[in-house]
């Protein structure tokens, strides 16, 4: 009885070790549970370098046919959150994208991959700026695996439309979370 207990129990962590490396994961060699003053904004009275992070993930799920990118700060004084970063349309071949990916002028993306507006009314990462004195606000980083090749928007569309149409094709999605405040 003892050695059947035994049996099983090193299957269970078999099996659960095997699963928890098969999950979706995401991963930044740029941020841990705060942003660094490289990620948040320089303007509305911020100064840091507004620079977004390197980002790889591991493990997407079956049928996935292209990506996004999201940075949502639920916290903000807005009544519906605050869209930071906006990117999709990034090819299923990706796994990785490069510091500063978020700078439109730099062509650090996947061919293909689109970044469209922000709640900054532009494309292109915003970083963190949270007013002064609100406290820590959470800036929930996520990559979307999608069950389409291409989401049929483009640079114009609004964050909130846009997440209406990640929230119709998402299979999964990873995410990690940081705090910023001032």
């Amino acid at each position: 009885m003892k050695r059947l207990l035994v049996v099983l129990a090193v299957a269970v962590v078999l099996a659960t070790s095997s699963k928890a490396q098969s999950t979706f994961t995401l991963k930044s060699n740029d941020i841990g549970g705060q942003m660094t003053e490289k990620q948040v904004l320089n303007s509305f009275g911020c100064s840091g370098e507004n620079i977004s992070p390197q980002l790889s993930w591991i493990n997407p799920p079956a049928g996935t046919k292209s990506y996004a990118i999201t940075v949502y700060d639920p916290m903000a004084p807005t009544g519906s959150g605050w869209w930071h970063w906006v990117v999709f349309d990034i090819p299923k071949t990706t796994n990785a994208i490069e510091t500063n990916a978020g700078d439109p002028t730099k062509n650090l993306l996947p061919a293909g991959s689109i970044q469209s507006n922000t709640d900054f009314g532009k494309p292109g990462y915003g970083g963190p700026c949270p007013p002064k004195g609100h406290g820590f606000h959470q800036y929930i980083i996520t990559v979307h695996a999608l069950k389409t090749d291409k989401l049929g928007l483009d640079k114009n569309a609004g964050p909130a439309y846009v997440r209406y149409m990640l929230h119709a094709n998402t299979i999964e999605r990873a995410s990690i979370m940081a705090y910023h405040k001032r």
